[in-house]
């Protein structure tokens, strides 16, 4: 179960009051919750909006399924764009090690789809959870960039060849 930390807002007046608010009603699905929520005065250091409680969601038909809840691997090619060529090049540190953004534009001035730069990119990095995203997005190993070189040839080492040929493989 995705587990999300959440943040319960109980407002507070100022003005005295004879009886103690109702807390509010959640109509929220949520499976459990690891502190009951409870009506809490404000200390005289500082005023309490709130209480703090970790929430368990129900995410897809079974309750564990990020790839049916939408959250992993339900993405095609056309929801990736060159926004997210951009957060992979600098989560990835290559901007740091590339010094510049030019290695990126090229490959993005190339007319070629972002979801198969970002295939390109995985692959030079060897980051396995994102090349199997992307395949499963549709990203495709054979297109080549300016130096004629394609994802397998990109790949950090045959591992990753195999990894890559072998998704394939397993969908056929």
């Amino acid at each position: 179960m995705a587990s999300i930390p959440c943040t319960f807002q109980i407002p507070f007046t100022s003005k005295p009051v004879n009886s103690l608010p109702s807390l509010p009603k959640l109509s929220s699905k949520f499976l459990g919750s690891q502190k009951t929520l409870s009506w809490s005065r404000p200390s005289r250091i500082g005023p309490s909006n709130g209480s703090r409680t970790q929430c368990w969601f129900k995410f897809g038909k079974n309750g564990v399924d990020a790839e049916g809840a939408g959250i992993y691997g339900s993405q095609g090619r056309d929801d990736f764009d060159r926004d997210d060529v951009e957060q992979y090049f600098n989560y990835m540190g290559m901007l740091a090690v590339e010094g510049s953004y030019d290695k990126m534009e090229a490959l993005l001035n190339q007319n070629i789809h972002p979801v198969d730069i970002l295939l390109m990119l995985a692959a030079s990095e060897g980051d396995k959870p994102k090349i199997e995203e992307l395949l499963r997005a549709g990203a495709k190993y054979d297109v080549k960039d300016a130096d004629g070189r394609t994802a397998l040839e990109r790949a950090v080492n045959e591992e990753i060849k195999d990894f890559i040929l072998g998704f394939f493989v397993q969908k056929a």
